[in-house]
């Protein structure tokens, strides 16, 4: 098999797994001990947890914390839903209409009128545009998860700030690959999109800026987020943290000779979708006019590719991104995303492209 859909998951870097097993120990063994317990064990979990929170804060901007969650969308839900139940309803939230569901439904379950921020058709969502009165909260995304376009977050900061508004972030495909985005009051990540295991995501929230709790019961984290934590979870998600942090700048060196291959391998009968410049060079959305994405992904069952969003996959419907970058219904039902990172090979980038090719061309297209 070869796996090209890092933007769905990454596979969990052995460091990570390495620094989880402590904590995944048997009775004959302390690490199984609860982090929220005075006695000795507990207080060595509790301390391994802190280590992984400031491994995740490396990642983000100075000034403010790290609350642990369950996943990006619960950071995300305790964002906009912490702030109404905290007594700051929002009358209105502007949003980008390229922001994954998890920003969209909780936006429009929050009671607030939403508001979307178009897109141009090189999948960027420009600051030029109007904000409506009253807007209390702006939510941009860093790197689309299905076109990988990177949005200029900084300025869209500034401009929710101009306006009184609070700025949130969805960086969960930017996070441990580029800068942290500037002047956020709220960021949401996710571990296993930058290997760490699923189950595990955070908010980053700025200093004086307070949030109500979604989830109540013993007060853990801070009392935003009751409920044991799990240090196993942690310990994995801190050691990736720690690992894209140093490992930054290789990663994106090997990233973009693999994207500078697999597109000189695909070649021209394949148009990108988005823009090529200002985009995280691990994510290739392509199309293909007429292409039949279904029976292609079926013809290549052992290579791992996407038709967009794994949240949305099964739904039949055409892409809302990619319906919001202009493409015809047609042409995002003609539309893959491949995705690729630390662990992919050239030599299955130079496989699947091959293979990807000869499927399409069977298809007469």
């Amino acid at each position: 098999m070869i796996y090209l859909d890092y933007q769905a998951t990454t596979p969990l870097a052995p460091e990570a797994r390495a620094a989880m097993l402590p904590w995944l120990a048997g009775p004959d063994a302390p690490g199984f001990a609860n982090p929220h317990s005075p006695h000795r064990p507990g207080r060595a979990a509790a301390a391994a947890i802190e280590v992984a929170r400031e491994q995740v804060a490396a990642l983000l901007p100075p000034g403010g914390r790290v609350i642990f969650t369950g996943s990006a969308t619960d950071a995300l839900n305790l964002a906009i839903f912490g702030q109404t139940f905290g007594g700051r309803p929002f009358g209105q939230i502007a949003v980008s209409a390229l922001e994954h569901a998890a920003v969209l439904d909780t936006a429009a379950a929050s009671g607030a009128r939403v508001h979307a921020l178009v897109s141009d058709g090189a999948g960027l969502v420009g600051v030029d545009q109007p904000l409506p009165e009253g807007t209390g909260l702006v939510a941009v995304m860093q790197v689309n998860n299905e076109i990988g376009t990177i949005q200029p977050v900084g300025e869209w900061a500034a401009r929710a700030h101009r306006a009184g508004a609070l700025f949130l972030c969805d960086a969960v495909q930017g996070a441990g690959r580029i800068a942290p985005p500037e002047g956020a009051d709220l960021i949401a990540l996710s571990a296993h999109k930058l290997y760490g295991p699923k189950g595990i995501g955070a908010l980053w929230l700025r200093d004086g800026l307070d949030l109500a709790p979604l989830i109540h019961g013993g007060g853990q984290e801070g009392g935003l987020r009751s409920g044991t934590l799990s240090p196993a979870l942690c310990a994995g998600f801190g050691a990736a943290a720690a690992l894209a942090h140093a490992r930054m700048a290789a990663d994106a060196a090997h990233v973009e000779g693999l994207w500078r291959y697999a597109r000189a391998l695909l070649g021209d009968r394949w148009t990108l979708n988005g823009s090529a410049e200002a985009r995280w060079h691990g994510n290739l959305n392509l199309r293909r006019e007429g292409l039949d994405v279904a029976r292609l992904m079926s013809d290549l069952r052992d290579v791992a590719f996407s038709a967009g969003s794994a949240c949305a996959s099964g739904s039949g419907r055409p892409s809302h991104v990619l319906r919001a970058i202009g493409l015809t219904p047609a042409q995002a039902k003609a539309s893959v995303r491949i995705g690729f990172g630390r662990y992919t090979t050239t030599e299955q980038m130079e496989d699947a492209c091959a293979r990807i090719n000869v499927a399409a061309a069977a298809q007469g297209v």
